[in-house]
């Protein structure tokens, strides 16, 4: 009979059973990507037991093979697409990819299987295989040899190994999958009801100007009568009503770049620069790098936000981005005075 050292060694012989792709849930559960249909190298080397490297060094030795197989390498727009589209949906979260993903198809995965030497699951799976691809047995069938015959507790194992593959794993990637379309639809719904929110405000504005309230009641008098300290204490007030503790404003000689800090009500550390500019002014980059080095470098705070009572540049909005830094422009200081939430605040 021929043994799984024929399939390490012969690619004909790999090709003739790469249809067999059931083996793969015979032997072990293979657990699938929201799609479906991809598994990542951490994936591959999980199922077979072994290290992610080993399974990078196969693929260098035998890229042809496995990309005929359905190996492929998602770079640029691809590779974000595949993010926003189905790691965004990985259950408790993916590690982001940052140039480059390779995913393998079950058909791969089967074909690593049939080369990966090092690896007790890959071993039993070319054994399946090989089974399947020749039954023939060189014993009569009423008299087998003792070491042929097959104790019951392994015909139970493979029963049971073989429920599993057909029926508990895909249910399982089903409700991966479904859980994954039911988070994006709450996102969604989430995002829909910050619009409404922020309508409400906008119109509230606008029936307070009808109404003429006093300047104490309309965000925008309140913020046009307000001095740089009184800004700091405004916006000091608006992170406690949102649920912020331990919110401090620093003093302005021992600022060190940031006016507040805080905690959010999940924990995260929280460091506010605010700035008041009146006329034409908006806020330029270096005041948003000198806030960008003090939250990451100096303080190290997990939610920094800038407030201004005006517009940002353009640069500054850049480096905003790029530092992971909140902005909250004059229309928006004017939308949370009137009761709209930060979303970075939830």
């Amino acid at each position: 009979m021929i043994n799984d050292a024929a399939l390490l060694e012969s690619r004909s012989l790999r090709n003739s059973v790469l249809d067999r792709m059931d083996v793969l849930d015979k032997v072990k559960a293979l657990s699938l990507l929201p799609d479906g249909t991809h598994v990542t190298t951490a994936m591959v080397a999980a199922y077979f037991g072994v290290t992610s490297e080993a399974i990078r060094q196969l693929k260098a030795r035998h890229y042809e093979e496995l990309a005929c197989n359905g190996m492929v390498t998602l770079q640029g727009r691809d590779l974000a697409e595949f993010k926003r589209d189905v790691l965004s949906r990985y259950p408790g979260g993916y590690p982001q990819p940052r140039s480059s993903l390779t995913l393998y198809s079950r058909r791969a995965v089967l074909n690593v299987a049939m080369l990966l030497r090092d690896s007790d699951v890959a071993r039993q799976v070319r054994t399946y295989l090989l089974d399947m691809e020749y039954p023939a047995r060189t014993q009569p069938v009423e008299n087998p040899p003792q070491s042929d015959v097959v104790s019951l507790d392994d015909r139970i194992d493979q029963r049971i190994t073989h429920i599993l593959g057909k029926t508990v794993v895909p249910m399982f990637n089903a409700l991966i999958a479904t859980s994954g379309e039911h988070r994006r639809e709450l996102i969604e719904l989430r995002q829909d009801i910050e619009n409404v929110e922020r309508r409400l405000c906008q119109q509230h504005q606008r029936i307070s100007i009808l109404e003429e309230e006093p300047p104490t009641g309309h965000a925008r008098t309140l913020l046009n009568s307000m001095t740089w300290q009184a800004l700091e204490r405004h916006a000091a007030g608006l992170l406690r009503r949102d649920g912020c503790t331990d919110v401090i404003v620093r003093q302005a000689n021992r600022d060190r770049g940031v006016d507040i800090t805080a905690r959010t009500a999940d924990g995260r550390t929280v460091a506010v620069q605010c700035k008041n500019y009146t006329g034409r002014r908006v806020v330029p980059s270096a005041a948003m790098q000198k806030f960008a080095g003090a939250a990451r470098a100096v303080i190290r705070v997990e939610v920094p936000i800038f407030v201004a009572t005006c517009n940002f540049s353009s640069e500054a909005q850049a480096i905003a981005g790029l530092s992971g830094i909140t902005t909250v422009d004059r229309d928006e200081l004017e939308a949370w005075s009137a009761g709209s939430r930060l979303r970075v605040l939830r």
